[in-house]
């Protein structure tokens, strides 16, 4: 896998840097990072590699392996990864990440919640996702589309190539990404051409809208203004460690439903028959299915068989490994506070493990976002509301029990049922009704008051 040395080492030679670019890009899908997030894809959109690519095999007298294609091969599949990485992004993101400087978020990208919780997903599923600070906007490029170039010494992120392609018979793009600015080039059938030549992140713009616009002046940032996001601090997919028990959970239900198809066909037994061809016992068999009836000699018999395939120990095992998974992903056993009316230390103890989770990956969001909110020029700190399950009346009264001695915004902001944004105008509807009040007041007149 190519680095940012060896970016550097090839210079500035244009050619050079186009054999370099695309090169690297191939390299880069050989290597495991990208074998990674190519998984973490396939298993998040319900195409989980393992059981979409087995095969049944007969094998032969002579022990040659064949394939199967007389009993049934069903292929079902148990999108884990999705619903678990959903839940710890929502979790944790869904209401809304919070500035000190309410107008601050707006200048940065009035849309980075949504951006944010997508970009959460594709890095727990991927392994890693890369925030590009684009003047006034954030964009992200995932592991599958970003191949990163880190800097040899230090191990930071110095500069990156983007590429996609619609299918293998269009041209591939590729955009280079560098601190001094980013070239854009194409791949098709005559060659690779630079589509852009290198130019700033930020341009400075003359003209008006009847001349046109062009382009006068150019501005980089300080630093390289790509910012990576990783699952975790191992830097790889939240599929890597609960892959295997995935796996397990597909083939014994595929297997389990395979059974249950291969057994719904009655099969039968013909006794003093000894005569009958294979033709014979086929055409005996379709008269069965079209009139329900046959006729078989004085001494032979028919009798008819089904098959009851056994299911408890799949079922408890099932059962099982679907507990395993939510418990090794951290994730939140939902069927634990379903029944009944869950007290809020019940419902507590159950978010504990997913909570703990969150706590991990929160750090490694707030580092993320800090970086890039250096690149808009905002001096801030991120925070995060997160999003769970409550007994609303039990935390409502808990919080109203406290009434005496907190203000009203912290009262506010801890009502379960009231959402972040829903405090700033609570707020300012509460000041101007206590203004109104003060304005209905009669005004005592001292002129008029009579002496003691």
């Amino acid at each position: 896998m190519k680095t940012y040395q060896d970016l550097m080492s090839i210079g500035e030679a244009e050619e050079a840097r186009k054999s370099f670019v695309y090169t690297a890009i191939e390299n880069y899908k050989d290597s495991d990072a990208y074998s990674m997030a190519i998984d973490g894809i396939n298993y998040s959109t319900g195409h989980n590699t393992t059981i979409c690519e087995f095969r049944k095999l007969l094998y032969t007298i002579t022990g040659e392996a064949v394939p199967d294609n007389f009993s049934a091969n069903h292929k079902t599949v148990a999108n884990f990864l999705k619903r678990l990485t959903c839940q710890l992004s929502s979790y944790l993101l869904s209401n809304g990440m919070i500035l000190e400087n309410a107008e601050a978020k707006e200048k940065f990208d009035r849309d980075i919640d949504s951006k944010l919780i997508v970009a959460a997903q594709d890095a727990l599923c991927q392994g890693a996702v890369f925030g590009f600070y684009n003047f006034d906007h954030v964009e992200y490029f995932t592991a599958s589309e970003f191949l990163p170039l880190y800097d040899e010494e230090t191990g930071a992120l110095r500069a990156g190539i983007r590429f996609w392609q619609i299918s293998s018979e269009k041209p591939l793009r590729a955009t280079l990404y560098e601190e001094d600015g980013y070239t854009e080039y194409i791949k098709g059938k005559d060659g690779i051409k630079v589509l852009q030549e290198k130019r700033s992140y930020q341009l400075v713009l003359s003209g008006n809208k009847v001349d046109g616009l062009s382009i006068v002046d150019g501005m980089n940032y300080d630093a390289f203004p790509i910012v990576p996001l990783y699952a975790n601090k191992h830097k790889q997919s939240e599929l890597i460690p609960i892959r295997s028990q995935i796996d397990a959970y597909d083939l014994i239900k595929s297997g389990f439903a395979n059974d249950l198809d291969d057994a719904s066909m009655i099969y039968w037994t013909i006794s003093n028959a000894g005569s009958m061809t294979d033709i014979d016992l086929k055409k005996f068999v379709e008269r069965m299915k079209v009139v329900k009836a046959a006729v078989v000699d004085d001494e032979a018999k028919a009798e008819a068989h089904t098959i009851d395939v056994p299911y408890q120990s799949r079922e408890a095992y099932l059962t099982r490994l679907e507990k395993d998974i939510t418990k090794d992903f951290m994730g939140l056993d939902v069927e634990s506070i379903s029944a009944g009316n869950v007290t809020a230390t019940q419902i507590k103890a159950a978010y504990e493990p997913l909570s703990e989770k969150a706590d991990d990956f929160e750090m490694l969001i707030i580092k993320h976002i800090t970086e890039l909110l250096k690149f808009a020029g905002i001096d801030d700190y991120p925070k995060f509301r997160r999003s769970q399950m409550s007994n609303e009346l039990e935390l409502t009264q808990m919080v109203m029990s406290c009434a005496n001695i907190l203000d009203t915004q912290t009262i506010l902001e801890h009502l379960p049922f009231l959402t972040v944004d829903e405090v700033p105008a609570i707020l300012e509807r509460l000041q101007n009704e206590e203004m109104q009040m003060f304005i209905k007041q009669p005004v005592v007149n001292n002129d008029d008051a009579v002496g003691a």
